[in-house]
């Protein structure tokens, strides 16, 4: 009888995570973010996810126009004060282009206009939000898989990775949030690929539910993960119906 009603539990909230997946990321992410006047440790930590979240596409294309990693770093820390400030953000709330677009613009204009100024512009200058490991985003940059791509083919590629990683993020502070880390733990690898033979039942015994229990859960969690990705991609849209459009784009990515 206590394993039935720990699995009701496990379903309850489950289901209750569903039924405020959107409002609750868009509260705690993207709005903070847009209030263009707001200040407070709330939009703080949303504008530090945000630069987070996206530096490494930033970082990985300045590179590629022959950059070298330390004027690549600043230019990519400058990028994102800039980013920052009130008028940029105004743009990404009133976007009528895809967000990997908009970026990109961003990107390429301030390689144009501010190249010089910020490779003399030493670390420990202007104030940023963004954290760069130079030795660590080099080792990624070494292990980018070589091809054909253009430099904006492979920013499109390194912008859709970052939203699933940081819609995948999303789900577990959520679950986290909710004390149900230990299930993310076990589940969260499903989200984004399908079990092997067996592995439902081996992991269903670990967690000593039922496996149609669990398969009902990551369903659920799946779907969690699914608004997740649709609220990255959403964000500053000025016409909802875009977010199809968005979502295509971003799975031709990858």
């Amino acid at each position: 009888m206590t394993k039935f009603f720990e699995e009701i539990f496990l379903l309850a909230f489950i289901f209750s995570a569903m039924a405020e997946t959107s409002p609750r990321f868009m509260t705690t992410r993207w709005t903070m973010v847009l209030q263009a006047g707001g200040e407070g440790s709330s939009r703080e930590a949303a504008v530090e996810q945000l630069c987070q979240t996206y530096w490494y596409p930033v970082y990985a294309f300045i590179r590629r126009q022959g950059i070298k990693p330390e004027d690549a770093q600043d230019l990519t820390q400058s990028f994102f004060a800039k980013m920052l400030r009130r008028e940029w953000l105004n743009g990404l709330e009133k976007r009528n282009v895809r967000f990997s677009t908009w970026l990109l613009i961003r990107v390429k204009t301030h390689l144009q206009n501010e190249h010089r100024d910020a490779t003399t512009q030493k670390r420990g200058g202007e104030v940023t939000r963004v954290s760069i490991d130079l030795a660590e985003a080099e080792n990624w940059f070494g292990n980018e898989p070589a091809g054909s791509d253009t430099p904006e083919q492979a920013f499109e590629r390194r912008w859709a990775l970052s939203v699933l990683e940081a819609a995948l993020a999303r789900v577990r502070d959520h679950c986290r949030e909710n004390g149900k880390e230990l299930l993310f733990e076990e589940l969260g690898p499903f989200l984004t690929r399908e079990p092997e033979t067996g592995e439902y039942a081996k992991v269903a015994q670990k967690l000593e539910i039922r496996e149609n229990t669990l398969a009902v859960t990551i369903s659920r969690l799946r779907q969690l993960y699914r608004e997740a990705v649709r609220d990255e991609v959403s964000v500053g849209l000025s016409d909802p119906s875009m977010v199809d459009d968005e979502l295509r784009h971003l799975a031709s990515c990858l």
